[in-house]
Parts: C-alpha cells; structure tokens; sequence
C-alpha cells in the first residue's frame, strides 16, 4: 500500500508493555484466532497456552524495561505507525461514507496492547488476535498477530495486515448502524446451530464493509499497489473456518462454523473491494445459497 505523507489517527491508545494489565473481551474474532492458533501448533491449545507464554517472555527478555514499559523493536514501531494509517484511512472513508447516508460516523478507538488488556467485554488475551468490543467501542490488537500471520499461515503484506484492521472496524460499523445488536439480540433467543450462523453472516458482513473501505481509500487516496488485494483475498482464505478446522483435525463441521468458510469471506471481500457499495452486502436473513459456499 502506498502511505507516504498519510496522516495517523489520535483516536490510538497505546497500552504495549504496560505491566500489570490484564485482561480484555473475545469480540467476535476470538474464536477464530483461538482456532487459527489451535491449528498452528498442532490442534493442542494447552499447548498454545505454554508456547505464547514462553514467546512473550523470551521478547520481553530481550527489550529494556523501565517503570512498568519496555522500549519497542522498529519493526514494532513501524507495525504501530502502520495500524494507526490504516485506522486514519477507515475514519476518513466511513465519514464520508456515512455522510452519504445522512448519518455521523463515530469512529472507535484503537488500543495497541501486549499479552493482555482489560475491556468493557471482560478478560482477553493475545492468543484471541483482533477483536472489537461493542462494550467501549474499541478494537484491540496486539501487533504480535501480524508476525503469527506472516510465519505461520503465510498471509503477510500490508494490505493483508490493513485487512484485518478494517474488518475488526466493519464490525463497529455494523455497531452504529444496529445491525450487530440485533444479531446478538437474534442469537441469545436461539439454538446454537442457528447462532452460529448468524454470527457468520456478521463475519461476511465485516469482511464485506472492510471491502468497501478499501475501494473507497484507494478512490481517495490511491493507496492500493499491484498485489495488494491477492494479499487480503490469500489472508482471507487461511481464516477461513473450513480451512482451519481441515488442517487441524483433517475434516470440518460447518453447523459448527462461526466465520465463513474460505470461499464466502474472499467472495464477500472482494464483491466490497469491488464494488464499494455499502448496500450489496451479505444480509442477516441471507439464506446459506445466498452466501454462497
């Protein structure tokens, strides 16, 4: 992606190395981060538990502490200078998407942590990835993802990483329009089978407005370069739910899927990358032919 001379967002609370921080809510893209890390490390998360921890501590051994914060690598810096860009490009598309629409557009804040962080959604930790907390209107990232994305599933570049961003920021625009409030609405009344479906079509539909985002910035600001959507549409189909649950356990359960499988989150996406049109995404009442497979 081409960000030079783009400006940061001030709505960015940084939080890494503080000490004693502890604790943060799943968001809708715990589960499958839990299930993305599960299979990185063999399908054990006991395993995953130990092995973060050890990491974490080995980096932290490696980095000067003083009075409860620790100095960051360059690469660290820049990750963090590169989140804040693309959070300053979702606030300038989404306004002026929104004005169209007759609406404000509030936009969320952005809290970079390490290990574990606290959230109007209760206790998370790294080992979750991304997630948005409808609770305080944040999502939370512990930039460590972006390394586990590039070394272990092979989903790197830039525009894969401002992917991710911008999904965890399509649900808080699900959030403003009420469309993620009468999903849970929809899934505390229901059976389980039938939440996770509605908890799919959200995912779609975040995949989908972080599509919209990126063909509206790349309007603003020519910001997309040759390979940039091969590398958001490669990251979406290693997050799939299907590829996921066939690579750690070699079958998947769809009535168990949360996400979307492979195929449907780079439909969605690139039908938002291509388009750019808020109103031609997945529905809530979408039946699953509609979805697509």
């Amino acid at each position: 992606m081409k960000l030079n001379g783009r400006r940061e967002s001030s709505n960015v609370d940084d939080r890494r190395g503080l000490s004693g921080g502890a604790k943060a809510g799943l968001g809708l893209g715990g589960i499958v981060m839990i299930a993305l890390i599960t299979f990185l490390s063999g399908g054990n998360l006991g395993d995953v538990v130990s092995n973060v921890g050890t990491q974490m501590a080995q980096q932290s051994q490696n980095v000067t502490t003083q009075e409860g914060q620790r100095e960051f690598t360059q690469e660290e810096q820049e990750l963090a200078k590169f989140s804040s860009q693309i959070l300053a490009g979702t606030e300038d598309v989404w306004t002026k998407v929104f004005q169209k629409m007759g609406r404000t557009y509030t936009p969320p804040k952005m809290v970079l942590y390490t290990n574990s962080v606290q959230t109007a959604c209760g206790q998370g930790n790294a080992q979750v990835g991304p997630f948005y907390c409808s609770g305080d209107q944040c999502l939370y990232i512990d930039l460590s993802f972006f390394t586990t994305m590039k070394k272990s599933l092979g989903a790197d570049g830039d525009f894969a990483y401002a992917y991710v961003i911008a999904h965890e920021v399509g649900h808080h625009v699900e959030n403003l329009l009420g469309t993620l409030g009468n999903a849970h609405s929809a899934m505390s009344r229901t059976s389980k089978v039938n939440a996770n479906k509605i908890s799919v079509r959200l995912e779609l539909l975040a995949d989908y407005y972080a599509g919209v985002w990126a063909h509206n910035d790349n309007e603003m600001f020519g910001s997309l370069e040759t390979g940039d959507i091969e590398e958001a549409i490669r990251c979406a189909q290693v997050i799939g739910d299907n590829y996921l649950q066939e690579k750690s356990r070699g079958y998947s359960q769809p009535e168990s899927f949360t996400h979307g499988t492979s195929a449907q989150r780079m439909r969605w996406l690139k039908k938002g990358l291509d388009t750019g049109d808020m109103s031609g995404g997945p529905r809530l009442d979408m039946s699953d032919s509609e979805l697509g497979s």
